[in-house]
């Protein structure tokens, strides 16, 4: 009688209960995903890295949700609806098992049913450290029509979902916890960001809607302000983003009333996995209702201009410096 590997306990413990039948089990070395008929498949691909991504002392579920729930919102801002992942594992000693394993474990089983994206595949090495979670997740949308970076045309109004930099907040509320602006926050504000930065919410409700409306779309990670300048350059068009018009939560709003400064970590800070689309004024009433009926907040925060160029930002009519605009991984 063969005695099961240390991997293949692990697999069968923790993975095999969450796999959805496009995984067989778990038991073969691949994964047989059919798309429904007259559907293209959609791709992402996410990796996270203790340390650079998330912190190390994290609640082990929150890492697991965030590890999924980036990967569902990048489908989401392409119109998509999922249909599967596969998950690879680099696991540190003090991973391989117990607590912190089924801690994670249980964030990535929630979100997964939650975004209706089944586990199907994946590999699991060991590592020295650190603990870095690798997800590729598949979804569909009707042939033709996932939505792109680079439809948005001149007149299109820019479009943001939910609040924007709750979670930058929220990590730098982590980085400086005697900041005068936190201080100045009562615990439930700064629960509110620190929930925000651990537990991103995909827009998956609104794919739909984004495939019938939208001319190009992107989910925001990296900073709305460098975001949007990307979206816009891989347009070849310029546009104008108005930093008043952006939304924010009552934390955010009251971090931004004690210290203004904080409005540009705000609109240049990352983790916001809020959908940033563009519109053509045909088809914002349309977009509206949509969202309206999902209910998922959705705020009109610029415009697209014809002329290829940096993308414009002002407060109040003035030009608003606030740096490099996104975080880059390199």
């Amino acid at each position: 009688m063969s005695v099961p590997s240390g991997e293949d306990a692990l697999i069968a413990r923790y993975f095999r209960p969450m796999a959805g039948a496009a995984g067989l089990g778990l038991l073969d070395d691949a994964a047989c995903i059919t798309p429904p008929p007259g559907q293209d498949l959609v791709v992402t691909a996410d990796a996270i890295v203790a340390g650079v991504h998330f912190f190390p002392d994290d609640p082990p579920d929150s890492i697991g949700w965030k590890a999924l729930a980036v990967n569902l919102s990048d489908l989401a801002a392409k119109g998509a609806t999922p249909l599967g992942f596969v998950l690879t594992l680099a696991l540190p000693e003090g991973w391989r098992g117990g607590e912190r394993l089924a801690g994670f474990v249980a964030g990535l089983g929630s979100c997964a049913l939650q975004g209706g994206c089944p586990l199907v595949g994946g590999d699991t090495v060991a590592t020295p450290g650190p603990f870095t979670v690798a997800i590729t997740a598949f979804g569909c949308v009707p042939a033709g029509t996932m939505v792109p970076r680079t439809g948005a045309r001149a007149g299109d109004v820019i479009f943001i979902t939910g609040t924007i930099g709750d979670a930058a907040l929220g990590l730098a509320a982590r980085l400086a916890p005697a900041a005068p602006w936190r201080a100045s926050l009562d615990a439930a504000l700064v629960a509110h960001l620190d929930d925000r930065y651990l537990r991103p919410r995909p827009r998956g409700a609104l794919a739909a809607a984004l495939r019938d409306h939208a001319s190009a779309a992107m989910d925001v990670s990296d900073g709305l302000v460098g975001d949007c300048a990307k979206l816009l350059a891989a347009s070849g068009v310029g546009g104008l983003l108005r930093a008043e018009t952006v939304p924010l939560s009552p934390a955010a709003t009251a971090a931004v009333a004690f210290d203004p400064a904080m409005l540009r970590v705000v609109v240049s800070g990352g983790d916001d996995y809020e959908v940033l689309c563009t519109v053509a004024p045909g088809a914002v009433a349309g977009l509206k209702a949509a969202a309206a009926e999902a209910g998922i907040a959705l705020t009109a925060i610029g415009m697209v201009l014809g002329e290829p160029g940096p993308l414009a930002v002002e407060l109040h009519g003035t030009p608003f410096a606030v740096g490099p605009g996104a975080y880059s991984h390199l």
